[in-house]
């Protein structure tokens, strides 16, 4: 519960974190933020760790100078490629071979995996782009891309263009966006509004097919 709450906590205040970061370890700052996204878009079992408001926030710090903006930039975007081609050869490893009762089988549960699935069977490859930009299925389609054994050539161009524009477009949007004083002094509001545009497609999906 302690684990949860922190994890709850540094997410709704991770501007403040990532200045304490930055003050205590300096330019390791960039190796901690590469590792938060490696393994958020990575390892399937870790959807929870911060994305898109972990770039937001730092790129506001950025327009402050905490950070070196096309250094932070570069670094997200190496740690969003790799991650989801990580990801990507986990699944086509693995598959759906995990149990069910294992350690990782409860992380990747059916329903997940069907839902994410369905989600790539209707929108083909541009599926790793569209999931960007959508916390936790993110996490899944480059594994549900390996285990249904897509061409990674294929995958791979997707996974740039998709790893790309988040990056980019989430960072950019904290950069000139993330110091206006309104925004600044609700940054906690700010940041929960961020992820609840980022999930919303995957909730009005879900009801549908619910009510389908």
């Amino acid at each position: 519960m302690a684990v949860i709450q922190g994890l709850i906590d540094f997410i709704l205040h991770i501007d403040e974190h990532l200045v304490e970061i930055i003050q205590q370890f300096g330019i390791w700052a960039y190796g901690i933020v590469f590792s938060i996204v490696f393994v958020e878009t990575g390892v399937v079992i870790m959807p929870f760790l911060p994305g898109d408001s972990l770039l937001f926030a730092s790129g506001a710090l950025a327009a402050l100078g905490a950070f070196n903006l096309p250094t932070i930039i570069i670094v997200f975007i190496a740690a969003a490629i790799l991650g989801d081609t990580l990801n990507y050869h986990i699944g086509k490893k693995v598959g759906t071979s995990i149990p069910p009762n294992s350690f990782i089988g409860r992380f990747i549960s059916k329903e997940r995996m069907d839902a994410a699935q369905k989600f790539f069977n209707k929108h083909g490859g541009k599926t790793i782009v569209i999931a960007r930009f959508m916390p936790f299925i993110r996490t899944f389609i480059p594994f549900v891309a390996g285990a249904s054994r897509m061409n990674y050539r294929y995958f791979i161009s997707y996974n740039v263009i998709g790893g790309v524009l988040w990056v980019v477009i989430c960072t950019f949007a904290g950069y000139f966006f993330g110091n206006i004083p309104v925004v600044k002094e609700n940054f906690s509001t700010v940041i929960l509004l961020i992820i609840f545009v980022s999930v919303l497609p995957a909730i009005v999906g879900a009801l549908r097919s619910r009510k389908k």
